[in-house]
């Protein structure tokens, strides 16, 4: 329900109304964690965690859309992806992209949780349900989720069912999403900033392992301080930067070299997309090949791949007419389809056979 909202010569001048919002309480109530997708989440972030700390030898996996638009879709595509995890589960441990808060250079879209019916209404209360609907859907199917946090109140209601998490190039240098990671009860991979900048992940990797005091909401949504341990899970994400790809073996290993100086696991994962493939979704196969070749010729360091890929490649613009939209395409970023998908981890396990 909108509220108008209240105005004097120096406040809200330029708001034109507040919205109530289900509290997050309300929200896990309704929607609650079933035990099997406790157990997705609980196992997960263990393989994660020894992936990430040199444990466990497979290669993390994080695969799927730019950014969710359409539930039914996302779970036609986790189906796909949930048997293959299971049949590669020995080389790869593959979580899913549930990406659904956009960061936007100037404006535009902003996803699936702030505007799940893409026509600007802003349903924020029905995009967190919509959201943490999903999520559970594809935690019940034995498929762990990933996604970018980028709302720091968003977390209460979604943390339950997070198995990794990413601080995208926008927002690593932001002390909010520093201090917020230090919360989060599942591994979180810092991107470097959008100039290419490797330092600013592993600053912030190192503020998100310390304790932390920072202003949040409750379950019920009352303004409160939280008190943090600090995350020791912290890890780098290359992703590419202003002067090109750094998926290169002397990028990482530079990465891993500052991790370690930081006295930091030195994990890194590369995001095949971004810049490190020009934009061009045709390219990130390159970047794919790449990895395995370094970890083929004994790389330490790499111990994960990202992938953008839907059931269809490409990408479209959302429309006034939703129903022009190609089924299974991106509206955000391009995607590989599922067909280079599946045999480009396919190829990865047969690496490692």
């Amino acid at each position: 329900m909108s509220l108008p909202a209240p105005s004097s010569s120096t406040e809200n001048l330029h708001v034109s109304a507040f919205e109530n919002v289900i509290t997050p309480r309300e929200l896990k109530a309704s929607i609650s964690l079933s035990s099997r997708a406790a157990q997705t989440v609980a196992s997960a972030r263990d393989a994660i965690r020894g992936i990430l700390h040199g444990q466990d030898q497979r290669l993390l996996v994080i695969a799927g859309p730019c950014s969710i638009h359409d539930a039914e879709q996302a779970l036609a595509y986790a189906r796909k992806l949930a048997a293959l995890r299971e049949e590669l589960r020995g080389s790869l441990e593959i979580v899913m992209r549930v990406y659904v808060d956009k960061p936007r250079t100037t404006v535009g879209w902003r996803g699936f949780l702030t505007d799940p019916h893409l026509n600007g209404a802003y349903d924020f209360s029905g995009g967190l349900r919509r959201t943490r609907e999903l999520m559970l859907a594809v935690n019940d199917l034995g498929l762990p989720v990933a996604t970018e946090l980028l709302d720091p109140f968003v977390p209460q209601y979604l943390f339950d069912l997070l198995s990794w998490v990413c601080i995208g190039a926008r927002t690593v240098e932001s002390q909010t999403h520093r201090v917020m990671a230090s919360a989060v009860s599942a591994p979180v991979g810092f991107k470097n900033g959008t100039g290419g900048s490797l330092k600013v992940a592993v600053d912030a990797a190192v503020a998100a392992r310390s304790p932390h005091a920072f202003f949040t909401i409750t379950d019920d949504a009352r303004a409160c301080i939280v008190h943090t341990r600090g995350n020791p899970d912290g890890h780098v994400v290359l992703r590419g930067g202003q002067s090109g790809p750094n998926y290169d073996a002397a990028s990482v290993e530079e990465a891993a070299r500052l991790l370690t100086a930081a006295h930091l696991s030195p994990a890194v994962i590369v995001d095949c997309s971004h810049a490190n493939s020009g934009s061009d979704h045709t390219r990130q196969h390159l970047a794919w090949q790449n990895v395995l070749s370094q970890r083929a010729a004994g790389s330490q360091a790499l111990r994960g791949a990202m992938l953008e890929s839907h059931l269809n490649p490409g990408k479209q613009s959302i429309t006034a007419d939703l129903t022009d939209l190609e089924y299974g395409v991106s509206v955000t970023d391009a995607c590989i389809g599922w067909e280079e998908t599946e045999a480009l981890l396919r190829g990865a396990a047969g690496e490692k056979a």
